[in-house]
């Protein structure tokens, strides 16, 4: 017989929560052991119940979503965790993925496909909703595109200029870059302009926004 999957609540709204273990009480092989209105609480209710899956609201008092799945993750033996959330902005799905969550999905996700992420996740397959997936391989194919566009602009400039434009995205001024590189003023001067006018750019701040795509920095 297959182990029951032992199903943590984390949301700072009762009536999600409500929802949520009514939803998975009703599902085989799941069991809803705890519940927590916070990220403190769920730290607390981990210790205490060894849930093997936690479903995680971002945004609440006292301890957020990402900073509690961090610590659970850190953990000798971590529960995996399924990012349950209305915000699914880039910057939410990267951070909740960088501090050890296995899924997100977003709270209109349909009962069955929240049963089948938990299922999913507890036997060691990371989800993601799929217009998720989608937007992260576009986000990935546009940075691709970022960055081959930079490497080929920055071809066009001299070895000495590549220098100048290198020191330029790492903060120098130009007095640093006269002394780093032993040239004057005016000649650093010279190759900004040079650089400025090759790439079609208008100032510092863009040459070292495309020295970041190219992955120079």
């Amino acid at each position: 017989m297959a182990a029951v999957i032992r199903v943590l609540l984390v949301d700072d709204d009762a009536l999600v929560r409500a929802g949520l273990s009514m939803m998975l009480d009703g599902a085989a092989g799941i069991t809803v052991v705890a519940e927590a209105a916070d990220g403190q609480e769920a730290i607390t209710a981990t210790d205490a119940h060894a849930p093997d899956v936690v479903l995680m609201d971002l945004r609440m008092p006292r301890l957020d979503g990402i900073t509690a799945t961090r610590r659970l993750r850190a953990r000798a033996r971590p529960p995996e965790v399924i990012v349950l959330t209305t915000f699914d902005t880039d910057e939410n799905v990267l951070h909740a993925l960088r501090a050890g969550a296995a899924g997100f999905l977003l709270k209109d996700t349909p009962p069955p496909r929240i049963v089948e992420a938990i299922t999913r996740v507890s036997a060691g397959d990371p989800i993601l909703s799929p217009h998720i997936t989608r937007r992260l391989m576009e986000r990935t194919i546009a940075q691709a595109g970022a960055y081959e566009r930079a490497r080929a602009a920055l071809a066009a400039l001299t070895p000495r200029e590549h220098e100048v434009a290198l020191a330029i995205a790492q903060g120098r001024t130009n007095a640093d870059i006269a002394a780093d590189l032993v040239m004057g003023v005016t000649t650093v001067k010279a190759h900004v302009s040079s650089i400025l006018t090759k790439l079609d750019l208008d100032n510092r701040t863009q040459i070292a926004l495309l020295a970041h795509d190219a992955g120079l920095i």
